[in-house]
């Protein structure tokens, strides 16, 4: 009889162990997804000299695009904010939007356009303190924005004109909402 408890014992304790590892493998794990700080960089050569946030969070491009020439900066470009209205829907060949919130502090969005236009045009929805913005082109040119961290509210501005028809791979902005979520738009016209 001391030999069957002992026997039914020893089962009843490695059912409920066999039970309870189970039960743990089955039970739904929550996981906290925060966006990673990482470490601004700027390539050798950037024309900007004052001091970058040292951390920012990185948005990826939706869709990624290779330059193949060799990046060359030219010299940075104050910008100057005007209100401008945005071209007809036919005369814009490109767009894209990014959104932030307020709880990101510093983010470096980057736009994958790879298309050719005349003009960027940058839509801000909600208020956005901006640091710069590059520029690249097929050809290997990086034209930098400097924004000098200013901020500016809603509202469509002229990003950079371009003399002739230029083909623009990427449009890289660094910047903070300074509103609960700010939407930033980018279109390429022609």
């Amino acid at each position: 009889m001391i030999k069957l408890n002992l026997r039914l014992l020893c089962c009843t304790l490695i059912l409920s162990m066999l039970g309870s590892t189970a039960a743990l493998g089955q039970r739904r794990r929550t996981v906290v997804v925060r966006h990673p700080h990482t470490t601004l960089v700027v390539r050798t050569g950037h024309p900007i000299r004052r001091a970058l946030p040292a951390a920012v969070i990185v948005h990826p491009a939706r869709v990624a695009v290779a330059v193949r020439a060799p990046l060359v900066f030219l010299p940075a470009l104050a910008w100057t904010a005007a209100v401008v209205t945005l071209p007809i829907r036919e005369r814009l060949v490109w767009q894209d939007a990014e959104s932030v919130t307020r709880d990101e502090d510093w983010v470096d969005t980057n736009f994958g356009i790879n298309a050719s236009g005349d003009a960027l045009y940058l839509d801000i929805n909600g208020k956005a303190r901006l640091n710069f913005a590059e520029i690249t082109f097929a050809n290997g040119h990086v034209q930098v924005v400097d924004f000098d961290e200013k901020t500016h509210k809603t509202g469509v501005y002229k990003l950079l004109d371009f003399r002739d028809d230029r083909h623009v791979m990427t449009v890289r902005i660094l910047l903070k909402s300074e509103s609960d979520s700010t939407k930033l738009a980018v279109y390429l016209g022609k």
